[in-house]
C-alpha cells in the first residue's frame, strides 16, 4: 500500500515518466541481477528506499511477464550491520547456479566481493555467512576501483569480471574462477585500457559472446559513457578488435547491464541518470529512470542496438499517418494533429537536397522551448540537440551526435517521448538518449525541419503510450 501511495503523490510530475520503470519514490541507479526466472523476468536495481540519493543502497526488485509491465516486489538486499556490506550493497549480477538463484554483488568500503542465495520465488534471500567471497584485490596491485562483478559459466566452471582500474595506466577487467561461487581464484586481466583512451577506471562490466564474437562494455571513469570492446575471446583473453560507444549520448545512458532470456536474446537495460540538480532531485522526491529494453545483435561487425518488439504493447491511441511529401526549408512545419509528452513516434525521411533535416519534439506553443532530432548530411552524423529544451538555465543541456553513413539510403527513427525521458534508436543500429526537462507545460507541439534544400517525408506515424503503473 506504501509503494502505492508514493506513485500516486508524484503521477503528477511532469517529468515523471509513465511507461519507463522507475521505483515508486526516492532514488534508483544501476539496473542489477538481471535474469529470467521460470518465465519471469527479474530486475533488480540500486535503490535508496527512504531518501532521492545514493546513500545506504539497497537492492530493488521488480518483476515483469513481458518486460514493459513490471510489479514491486520486496527489498531483496539491505546492508548488515557489522557485515562486510555494511555500507551499501552495490552493483552485481544473478545466475542460476543448479537451481539456486544467486545473487553476486559488491559490499563498499572497502569493495569487495559478496554472494546471498535466494528462495525459488527469489523474494527472500540469505547472505553467505562467509562473505566476502572476494576480500581485497590481487596483492600488491594498486587499484582505482574493485567493484561490480558479472558472472558466467563456462564447461570447466564459474568466471567473474571486476571492474577495476591500474593507477597511472587505464581502467581494466579482472578475471577470476571458481566451482562454487565461493572460492575464486584470481587469473589475469581479461582486457586492459589505455587511460588516454577509455579513463582510469571501469565500471559495470559486462562479459558475453554475441554470434562468434565476445563483447566486453564496461562504463569508464571519467568519460561518463558505455563503451564496448569487441574481439577474439582465446585463453580467457578478449582479444579487442574494436571499440565503441553503446549510445551516441554521453551524458544519461550509463551502467548497462545485459542478460540472456529464453528465447536466446541479449537484452540490455540502462541507467538514465538525471540532468537537473541534486536539490531539484530533493524535491521532486525521485530520481533515475530505467531504459527501455535493447536489443543486442552484430551487424557489419559492429554492435547493433534496437528496442525490444514487447514495447509496442505500450500503444494505444494511433495518430494520422502521413506519407510521401516534400518538405521544403523550414525551422518549424508543424504537424497539429500530433502532441504530447507520452509518445512514440515513427519517422522514414530521405533528403533531396538538404543539408540537415529530422523531427522537432516537446516545442513550446512560441518556439521557445524545443528538442531537434535529425541528420546533418555534411557531416554524415545523426543528432540530438537539447541546447534549446527547456528555459530552465540551471540544466544540463546536451547536443550529442554519432556517425550514421546513409548514402542513398533513408533515415529511420524511432522517438519514444516519456515527459523528460527521450530515447531515439536509428535505421535499426544505434541509439541516442538523453533527458530533457521544459519549464513550459505546453511544451507538447511536434513538428520537422529542413535547412537549406527540401526534403521527403516518406512516412510519419505515432502513437500515444499507457502508463504502466
Amino acid at each position: 500500500m506504501k509503494r502505492r501511495e508514493e506513485r500516486l503523490k508524484l503521477r503528477d510530475d511532469p517529468h515523471r515518466p509513465i511507461y519507463h520503470f522507475l521505483p515508486p519514490a526516492n532514488w534508483m541507479n544501476d539496473p542489477n541481477g538481471l535474469i529470467q526466472w521460470c518465465g519471469t523476468y527479474h530486475l533488480f536495481y540500486q535503490y535508496n528506499p527512504e531518501f532521492p540519493a545514493p546513500v545506504s543502497i539497497c537492492w530493488g526488485h521488480a518483476i515483469s511477464k513481458d518486460l514493459v509491465h513490471w510489479e514491486d516486489y520486496p527489498v531483496a538486499l539491505a546492508p548488515s550491520p557489522g557485515g562486510a556490506d555494511k555500507d551499501g550493497c552495490w552493483t552485481g549480477c544473478a545466475v542460476n547456479d543448479n537451481g539456486v538463484p544467486t545473487l553476486i554483488y559488491t559490499g563498499v568500503f572497502p569493495e569487495v566481493v559478496c554472494i546471498a542465495r535466494g528462495d525459488p520465488e527469489l523474494v527472500t534471500w540469505e547472505k553467505y555467512q562467509g562473505n566476502p567471497v572476494i576480500p581485497a584485490p590481487p596483492e600488491g596491485m594498486k587499484v582505482t576501483g574493485f567493484r561490480d562483478p558479472y558472472v558466467w559459466r563456462e564447461k570447466d566452471g564459474w568466471y567473474l569480471v571486476l571492474g577495476s582500474g591500474i593507477k597511472g595506466k587505464g581502467g581494466l577487467a579482472l578475471l577470476y574462477k571458481s566451482s562454487d561461487l565461493q572460492r575464486w581464484e584470481y587469473l589475469h586481466p581479461l582486457c586492459e585500457g589505455k587511460e588516454e583512451e577509455t579513463g582510469f577506471m571501469w565500471e559495470c562490466p559486462n562479459f558475453f559472446p554475441l554470434d562468434d564474437k565476445h563483447i566486453l562494455i564496461a562504463s569508464p571513469i571519467p568519460l561518463g559513457y558505455p563503451i564496448y570492446l569487441l574481439g577474439r575471446y582465446e585463453r580467457n583473453r578478449l582479444n579487442v578488435e574494436r571499440l565503441g560507444k553503446v549510445d551516441g549520448c554521453a551524458h544519461s545512458f550509463y551502467a548497462p547491464q545485459v542478460f540472456i532470456d529464453g528465447e536466446g536474446r541479449r537484452i540490455m537495460f540502462g541507467w538514465l541518470r538525471e540532468l537537473r540538480s541534486p536539490q531539484a532531485q530533493e524535491e521532486s522526491g525521485w530520481s533515475g529512470v530505467m531504459s527501455l529494453p535493447r536489443l543486442l545483435t552484430l551487424k557489419e561487425g559492429k554492435l547493433s542496438v534496437d528496442v525490444v518488439p514487447e514495447v509496442e504493447k505500450l500503444r494505444c491511441q494511433p495518430y494520422h499517418i502521413l506519407l510521401d511529401m516534400e518538405i521544403r526549408e523550414t525551422k518549424w512545419f508543424p504537424i497539429p494533429e500530433i502532441q504530447g509528452d507520452a509518445l512514440e513516434i515513427g519517422v522514414v525521411l530521405s533528403s533531396h537536397n538538404s543539408r540537415a533535416f529530422g523531427v522537432i519534439i516537446r516545442r513550446s506553443p512560441m518556439g521557445e522551448e524545443e528538442t531537434l532530432i535529425g541528420y546533418d548530411r555534411e557531416k554524415g552524423e545523426v543528432f540530438l540537440d537539447a541546447t534549446c529544451s527547456s528555459l530552465d538555465s540551471s540544466l544540463t543541456k546536451p547536443f550529442c551526435s554519432a556517425h550514421l553513413e546513409l548514402s542513398d539510403k533513408p533515415l529511420f527513427l524511432r522517438i519514444f517521448i516519456d515527459r523528460s525521458v527521450v530515447e531515439v534508436f536509428v535505421n535499426r543500429k544505434l541509439t541516442l538518449t538523453t533527458r530533457i526537462y521544459p519549464a513550459h507545460r505546453d511544451s507538447l507541439g511536434i513538428g520537422l525541419f529542413v535547412k537549406e534544400g527540401t526534403a521527403k517525408l516518406v512516412k510519419f506515424e505515432a502513437w500515444a503510450m499507457k502508463p504502466i503503473w
